[in-house]
């Protein structure tokens, strides 16, 4: 991998993995449907697929079930040389594994990563890390989160308390960003993902969070082209997207 350029693989929900030029890394795995899939072709990873991986690293944002899989955790029998960075609502014990439990405007340095956290709007964290040469930014369950049924000041407070965290990230230099665009919050399904493009202006804006609902990625990339937002569409598990 040539330095500045990575490999992303779409996995499935809001799980990607990145390849950089250094490292390999996987936001938020989750995959309930693999069934007798198991390559990274299928949105798929394994202790296998991973045994001989360098530089390795995971980070689940939180400890909802649809961002974190405990199958991560099997990875490091394999591969002990794994490092996992978990938000600290995630609850694990094991001594053998490399764990960096983190919350809400940390720093760290990890195997040449550097890594600032933020805060979400639901539970846990957000991530931006710095990667061979590379920004990154892992929403997790960060979104502006505007749900037609309820009042209207649950409404406002939701906007309230989105506009507030993003506020810290503005100014912060992103390359790839990884953003909820979620068909269940109805017409604002993109609205917390516009908003973190206007304000940050990543180079590449990714969306996550939609599960099956497929459509949601296609709708987002033809709203994206109109505002001049860049993105792909995202059609299936193990999709690749290059960056450079």
């Amino acid at each position: 991998m040539n330095p500045s350029k990575a490999k992303i693989t779409y996995l499935f929900h809001s799980g990607y993995a990145v390849e950089t030029a250094n490292h390999f890394i996987i936001f938020d795995y989750y995959q309930p449907f693999s069934g007798n899939k198991r390559s990274i072709a299928d949105g798929v990873i394994t202790s296998e697929f991973l045994k001989n991986k360098k530089n390795v690293m995971v980070f689940s944002s939180h400890a909802h079930a649809d961002h974190f899989d405990p199958t991560i955790l099997k990875w490091g029998k394999d591969n002990p040389n794994i490092h996992y960075i978990l938000s600290s609502d995630i609850q694990v014990k094991s001594d053998s594994l490399h764990f960096h439990i983190v919350s809400a405007y940390e720093e760290l340095t990890v195997d040449n990563i550097v890594i600032e956290t933020f805060g979400s709007t639901d539970q846990g964290i957000s991530f931006l890390i710095q990667a061979d040469g590379i920004s990154i930014f892992h929403a997790g369950d960060l979104n502006w989160w505007h749900w037609s049924g309820e009042a209207k000041d649950e409404r406002k407070y939701a906007e309230k308390i989105f506009k507030a965290e993003m506020e810290k990230i503005e100014g912060k230099k992103v390359d790839v960003a990884f953003f909820p665009v979620d068909r269940r919050l109805e017409e604002a399904y993109s609205m917390g993902a516009e908003y973190f493009a206007a304000k940050v202006n990543p180079k590449l804006l990714l969306p996550m969070h939609f599960g099956k609902d497929y459509g949601a990625s296609k709708a987002f990339a033809q709203k994206a082209k109109i505002l001049g937002i860049t993105t792909t569409e995202i059609s299936h598990k193990g999709q690749e997207i290059i960056f450079s």
